[in-house]
């Protein structure tokens, strides 16, 4: 069943267990299919393709671990498992590299939902140990007004070390209007962005602090920036579509080890990541806030 937070500002769809996603890729618990703001009814929640089967099914504000950096898998035989945290036990199929966005097979994790009222939910995802590896991870989700916190803790309770980082991928389109002229990306600062495959950024603009698009972007774009530090910065990126003036910041107070922005004609998704190294034993916990909000 899907799950509901609601106040007099927003209303946050959360996908049930299994429900919107189905993959093997992002974390299964606590997936955001959909943020409507009160105020003129807008909508910021987009699927990652709208083509049948495009993409690897992500929706909404969907966090995945380790796209680069799998637990284990470098050590994993071919039939054997490794962990993906927040998914299950996946197998390595042959000798080539881990691609994030292979189907591989999967023992999913079990969780568990509590749900504490209509402004908060939570998610535990129980260890299942496998060669050493095994983690215990919560997810809470709260509603407070116009801002959406997401609060993770993982903790270590294998006897191997955990390596690997987590990030929101952020599908965000507003009001189902495409990406182009309408639309502008912000940050807290100047940026000095890059990209592996610079033609790929056809139409995209850079301004000091500000993104923006000439027209609608008919292939994926892509560019990294140098991250910044959330504790400094009263917030780290803000998205807005012009004529409307509905927007979506986000004011995470992280200490990021990357960050990106990918998008489409109809989406835009920056990329905020935080490494999540913990010794056996260890916890870590970090929190994402949204603020969704309409700027005259």
């Amino acid at each position: 069943m899907a799950y509901l937070l609601k106040n007099d500002v927003l209303t946050v769809e959360i996908a049930g267990l299994g429900e919107s996603y189905s993959g093997v890729r992002f974390d299964g618990s606590g997936i955001i299919t959909g943020v409507t703001l009160a105020e003129g009814g807008h909508h910021f929640c987009v699927k990652e393709s709208l083509t049948p089967e495009g993409g690897t099914g992500g929706i909404g504000l969907c966090s995945e671990f380790g796209i680069r950096k799998a637990i284990g898998y470098e050590e994993a035989k071919a039939g054997e498992a490794f962990p993906k945290l927040g998914v299950g036990l996946l197998t390595r199929p042959d000798d080539t590299g881990y691609l994030f966005y292979r189907d591989y097979a999967c023992q999913r994790f079990t969780t568990r939902v509590e749900q504490h009222g209509p402004e908060r939910i939570s998610f535990i995802t129980l260890p299942l140990e496998y060669q050493g590896y095994a983690a215990y991870m919560e997810k809470h989700i709260e509603i407070s007004e116009g801002r959406l916190t997401v609060e993770y803790v993982v903790e270590n309770t294998g006897t191997k070390p955990l390596d690997t980082d987590e990030y929101s991928h952020n599908f965000l389109g507003i009001d189902g209007h495409k990406v182009g002229p309408e639309y502008v990306l912000r940050f807290p600062e100047p940026i000095q962005p890059w990209s592996d495959d610079p033609a790929t950024l056809k139409g995209v603009r850079f301004t000091g602090n500000e993104v923006s698009w000439d027209r609608e972007p008919t292939e994926d774009f892509y560019f990294c920036l140098q991250p910044q530090d959330g504790h400094e910065q009263s917030w780290l990126w803000e998205l807005s579509h012009r004529p409307s003036g509905a927007t979506v910041r986000e004011l995470s107070k992280l200490p990021l080890s990357e960050a990106a922005v990918w998008g489409h004609g109809h989406v835009v998704a920056p990329e905020m990541f935080v490494e999540v190294k913990l010794a056996p034993g260890e916890r870590q916990s970090w929190t994402r806030i949204y603020e969704f909000m309409k700027v005259v």
